[in-house]
């Protein structure tokens, strides 16, 4: 057990992160999950029976002592860090047209700034152990919507993906962006619905994310775009 992978994810309390988590701890890794609600995260470490594998840490994603917190203490309780998993972020789901400019702020820097600061703080650790950063972007990041503030952020993870990359590669350190289509998770809840058409789920995403985790060493997979068969963009 003292051996075996450790991974951090952001945002990992529910939906796609909280699937990772459960599929990585099955697999034998061990896991720290942050977020923002400290009852959500209580609930999910019960709900897998409070393994003792498994760190839960609430803290703000997009600040920086919060997530150097998190990192730091994954090290302690685990003595390693090997993966890092950019999860973490929410959508207003507006545009420049009619949206509340008051929510766009805490979206671009949770969803942006986030993960570049998940880097700052776990690429120490990384080099160590020639670990990976996993991003996960959406396909907003690679297809244009008209007037989406949100596409927007994720246009700015698919950059940050190729950038990091070219950064630690030669540290040995891989990246990869995951970039889903619609997937079924909590992301949807400020719409009051989830939106029409077959969605993936949680679980299906994340066994993409596991995938990339698990790549062999020396093998950087670094764009995964994963959509739902029939959503057509």
């Amino acid at each position: 057990m003292t051996d075996s992978p450790v991974t951090l994810i952001t945002g990992g309390g529910s939906g796609i992160g909280a699937a990772a988590a459960r599929q990585l701890l099955d697999q034998g890794h061990r896991v720290t999950v942050t977020g923002r609600g400290q009852d959500r995260l209580r609930r999910f470490a019960e709900e897998l029976g409070t393994p003792a594998g498994l760190l839960t840490l609430t803290g703000d994603a997009a600040d920086y002592e919060s997530v150097r917190a998190a990192v730091d203490a994954t090290v302690k309780e685990f003595g390693r860090l090997d993966t890092v998993v950019a999860n973490a972020g929410f959508a207003t789901h507006d545009t420049i047209a009619d949206g509340d400019p008051a929510g766009w702020r805490d979206m671009v820097l949770t969803n942006v700034l986030g993960p570049a600061l998940l880097i700052r703080a776990a690429l120490p650790a990384l080099k160590e152990t020639r670990g990976r950063i996993v991003l996960v972007g959406s396909v907003a990041g690679i297809v244009n919507t008209p007037g989406n503030i949100y596409g927007a952020t994720k246009w700015a993870v698919t950059g940050l993906a190729e950038n990091t990359r070219r950064l630690v590669t030669e540290d040995g350190v891989g990246v990869t962006l995951i970039a889903p289509g619609r997937v079924e998770t909590p992301f949807w809840d400020s719409m009051g619905s989830q939106p029409p058409g077959i969605l993936l789920t949680a679980d299906q995403l994340a066994e993409s994310i596991v995938w990339a985790i698990g790549q062999p060493s020396g093998v950087d997979v670094n764009t995964v775009v994963v959509r739902p068969i029939g959503q057509p963009v």
